[in-house]
């Protein structure tokens, strides 16, 4: 039984190089030798047979190859197919030498792409992409379409393929996707992450096991993006495990407790007062302590639990305002983030103003945290209706994160912002770089010409504080000031600010 098997993939491997015509070499050799030993007769036989043979060998490797549609070609190979690729090109590549690799390439932002251009354009963007992809290939690798709207490729036995030659092939398709795309009337920026693995690297010498890895490759590089290449290391598999036992987690964890709101203090630049606080998101593990946002945020959006968090740190932050003012400290309004989905939600302004009147609170006293990003890529109505119907109501509206999108002028005055927050890469080292310090100038001329108010986050210096307070900002924010903290812990520090702050110079006071 071990002969037999060892010899069937050696013949055909034969009949295989035959078809690709790298025997046709010794076809005059075989011909003098039919001569030699069975004269005129033996010569015709072959010249007959021989065409025959390669004719009904080629057919059949045609028909073997005919269900997975190679690069190049406008059709894409399926999940299961491209599978069923990669572990025959495995089985070539360990009986014969060389080696292969597995790539998926995802898109950075889908979601930002069917917002802004639509579904039917998304889709158009995926096809074109899915041959451009093919065209950058050689004929015999194969791209396949996966169900999340990503692209993987398998490629056919290399003779050698490295880590060095894997980056380059990955910026090289990064690069062809990335061109300009016309689309009907409008031009698509498409933006993509890769992330692959080489065989020699996978956990297992089996197709599922090379794309499985090539995932989650894809999906570090995609944390890490935009335009991210990862290679597969083992640890990324354990990540991905972790990242899966948290999402499984996230409901019940919301439904306990477990995550709730912490609290970072804005002052006031004039008076030094504390003018406010950010609720911040913190999820208390009972195992794995305090996780980071950063860790859990993206899973809540990915479970589609973004707008019961939202209700969790609603509440929690009326609930702290109220407790604040029990407590007789002046806390003039707390902010919530709210994601886009919420955003979305068409009874949202209701909904606020019924947990408003739930906590017996005003309006002003709750301020709407919306990041730059959504207002620059919105353009969806009920967002805009939503946030005016706040605005209207009484609500402080703050576009996050200032300067890291694209929110043109006419967004701002049309999403009603009242207050912008000056990103930290601005805020940072403004006190030592005059071009920062310029950059801040600039941006909070323009929020005063606008009558916008202004917050500077990110400040952790004494000299990021003076600065920016010098050059005219309302408020500031940041580590400097005080880290997130337990709304418990939150009247220590209030009560101790006030004790430090009687009779200090404002660092209004020195503009």
């Amino acid at each position: 039984m071990k002969r037999d098997s060892s010899i069937r993939p050696t013949a055909s491997a034969l009949l295989s190089r035959l078809v690709d015509g790298e025997a046709l070499v010794l076809l005059p050799a075989v011909s003098v030798a039919a001569f030699w030993l069975g004269g005129e007769v033996a010569l015709l036989t072959l010249a007959i047979a021989a065409p025959v043979a390669f004719a009904l060998i080629g057919w059949g490797k045609r028909v073997r190859r005919a269900s997975i549609p190679s690069a190049g070609l406008t059709g894409f190979a399926t999940e299961t197919q491209l599978v069923e690729n990669l572990d025959t090109v495995l089985n070539d590549v360990a009986v014969h030498g060389g080696t292969t690799a597995c790539f998926v390439v995802v898109f950075d932002d889908l979601e930002m792409l069917a917002d802004r251009h639509g579904r039917l354009a998304l889709d158009r963007v995926l096809m074109r992409t899915g041959e451009r992809l093919g065209v950058s290939l050689r004929a015999g690798d194969v791209v396949a379409r996966l169900p999340s709207h990503g692209f993987a490729i398998s490629f056919a036995p290399i003779r050698r393929f490295d880590l060095e030659n894997a980056v380059q092939m990955a910026a090289r398709l990064q690069s062809s996707v990335s061109a300009p795309l016309p689309v009907d009337d409008m031009t698509v920026h498409p933006s993509v992450s890769v992330g692959f693995c080489l065989a020699d690297r996978a956990p297992a010498l089996l197709g599922a096991s090379l794309l499985d890895a090539a995932r989650c490759a894809a999906d570090e590089a995609l944390r890490n993006g935009p335009c991210a290449i990862r290679a597969y290391q083992p640890e990324m598999s354990r990540r991905r495990a972790d990242r899966a036992e948290l999402r499984a987690g996230l409901e019940a964890a919301l439904d306990c407790g477990q995550i709730r709101p912490w609290f970072q203090p804005q002052l006031s630049t004039d008076t030094g007062e504390v003018s406010g606080f950010e609720a911040l998101a913190r999820w208390h593990h009972p195992e794995r302590g305090i996780i980071a946002p950063s860790e859990f945020l993206p899973l809540v959006e990915d479970t589609g639990l973004s707008e019961r968090l939202g209700e969790v740190i609603l509440y929690g932050a009326l609930s702290a305002l109220t407790r604040w003012d029990n407590a007789g400290h002046r806390i003039a309004r707390v902010s919530v983030n709210f994601s886009a989905s919420e955003l979305r939600n068409p009874h949202l302004p209701y909904k606020l103003k019924w947990e408003l009147d739930r906590f017996s609170l005003t309006p002003d006293r709750l301020t709407i945290e919306v990041l730059e990003t959504v207002v620059a890529r919105s353009d969806d109505d009920v967002i805009v209706t939503n946030l005016a119907q706040l605005a209207k109501l009484g609500c402080g509206i703050d576009l996050d994160d200032f300067g890291t999108g694209q929110a043109s002028i006419v967004n701002i005055r049309r999403f009603a912002v009242r207050r912008i927050k000056v990103d930290r890469c601005f805020v940072m080292r403004c006190d030592t770089d005059p071009d920062q310090k310029r950059m801040v100038a600039a941006i909070l001329s323009l929020c005063e010409q606008l009558g916008l108010s202004t917050v500077a986050e990110g400040i952790e210096t004494p000299g990021e504080h003076a600065t920016v307070a010098q050059l005219g900002c309302d408020h500031v924010q940041g580590f400097g000031i005080a880290r997130p903290m337990a709304v418990e812990e939150t009247f220590g520090w209030i009560a101790r600010h006030e004790a430090g702050r009687q009779g200090a110079i404002r660092f209004g006071q020195l503009r």
